[in-house]
């Protein structure tokens, strides 16, 4: 099969074979980039930086692309796995493939306009303050309530993405509700999904970003 309904696993397996197919590789960049970017504005704050992210996370995921792991269908989980690290290790890896850019399929050029660069401003505003709010966990803490309240992963494509145990996703975001209670402003009431936050929320209803992830 190779029309547009192709799944992600047939993509990769052509993708990651010896001659490395680009064109299917292409085809998952197009289906995960505006999550990936979507996952890297939730936890940079910044479009721009974002969209910086998503080229090296891209280029990542092609060196590893033998390595990748296809979750209910889906190489989302993998991907935000890749990003998580990326950005754990942004000013390194950026270096690394800084010259290699090129290489990722042709983007969409789109003219920025007066609202939608008022619109970007104001979400880049109020992500940095959920993100200064954060700042309070540790850094396994944030990376488990990105994933989960921000990006919709069930508890185990989380635990996926990170590399850990289910467990331990539960427990980081257990103990990043109590923490949160503890720190939390009256000023922003926040509202994380009830497996997450319990009866009181901790995450803003509507988050900065989410929806709008332009094209990369």
């Amino acid at each position: 099969m190779t029309g547009e309904s192709e799944s992600d696993e047939a993509l990769l397996a052509r993708a990651a074979n010896v001659d490395g197919d680009g064109t299917a590789f292409g085809r998952l960049f197009r289906a995960h980039a505006g999550a990936v970017h979507s996952y890297c504005f939730h936890r940079l704050g910044s479009w721009g930086e974002a969209e910086d992210a998503t080229s090296v996370v891209f280029l990542e995921a092609w060196r590893r692309r033998s390595d990748a792991v296809v979750v209910s269908g889906s190489l989302r989980s993998w991907l935000l796995g890749v990003a998580t690290n990326v950005m754990r290790n942004q000013r390194r890896a950026a270096r690394r493939y800084d010259a290699a850019l090129y290489r990722l399929p042709p983007t969409r050029a789109e003219p920025d306009h007066a609202d939608d660069v008022v619109s970007r401003l104001d979400d880049e505003r109020r992500m940095r303050a959920v993100l200064a709010e954060l700042a309070v966990l540790d850094r396994g803490m944030r990376e488990a309530v990105v994933l989960v309240a921000m990006e919709g992963l069930t508890y185990a494509e989380a635990a996926v993405a990170l590399g850990i145990p289910v467990g331990t996703v539960r427990s980081r975001l257990a103990r990043a509700r109590d923490r949160l209670k503890k720190v939390r402003t009256a000023a922003d009431p926040w509202d994380l999904p009830a497996e997450v936050a319990g009866p009181a929320g901790e995450l803003p209803a509507r988050l900065p970003g989410r929806g709008r992830a332009r094209d990369v």
